[in-house]
């Protein structure tokens, strides 16, 4: 079986590196991909989401991927969703873990709050230094910037309306940490009745950076 993994926002395929080593285990067949302007990509024309399922699209076909899972964590998840409307056949099942439905002007200005990268660089260099290393020979503060512009949009005009999660018919597992401090439950639990074949999954003791997920609990979902 093979398996696709898709990063979040500011992130990259290296943080999925131990879920993939984990798979590998089970003889999963495992691939992943940086996002354009993400772990060293250039910058694309477009930025958002709907660029990169684009760019998932064109990865699956270029490598003749079938009998898929793709696993999306955060803003992959909302990724491979938009990806499988778009392309209804190409996924055979998609797994999420902390991913944000529940956009609107409030909640993206809130997200984008937390992305002030002159704050960051003083309250909390360390992690500045994270998103250069990550990100390089790409400038980490564009990509913010990048994102929070993608997190305006979302927030004016979200993709996932309710009539295309509707019409989404292949297994989707929506999968939540009780602890996440980014994506609401209750959102959440209503886009998994609105999908037609989905399942809602809440795990414990769980936040929502994937670096502080139980490996086991991911490779479980996907199973």
């Amino acid at each position: 079986m093979n398996v696709l993994l898709l990063h979040g926002a500011l992130g990259c395929s290296t943080q999925l590196a131990p879920l993939r080593l984990a798979l590998e285990e089970k003889e999963f067949t495992v691939y992943d991909l940086n996002f354009s302007g993400h772990g060293g990509e250039p910058f694309a024309r477009e930025f958002g989401i709907e660029e990169f399922a684009l760019e998932v699209r064109n990865f699956i076909v270029s490598n003749n991927l079938n009998d898929l899972i793709v696993f999306g964590y955060s803003m992959g998840g909302y990724i491979a969703l938009w990806l499988t409307h778009r392309y209804p056949v190409l996924l055979s099942k998609v797994v999420t873990l902390g991913t944000k439905f529940d956009w609107s002007p409030e909640s993206a200005a809130r997200e984008i709050s937390k992305m002030n990268a002159e704050k960051i660089e003083q309250k909390v260099p360390a992690f500045a230094r994270i998103l250069q290393q990550r990100h390089a020979p790409n400038e980490w503060k564009e990509l913010m910037q990048k994102t929070t512009d993608m997190m305006q949009g979302l927030g004016e005009k979200p993709l996932l309306s309710e009539e295309i999660l509707s019409s989404i018919h292949i297994p989707i597992t929506i999968a939540l940490g009780d602890s996440d401090d980014m994506a609401d439950r209750t959102y959440s639990e209503r886009v998994t009745r609105l999908l037609p074949n989905a399942r809602f999954v809440l795990l414990p003791e769980t936040p929502h950076p994937i670096e502080k997920v139980r490996i086991e609990k991911i490779v479980e979902l996907i199973i």
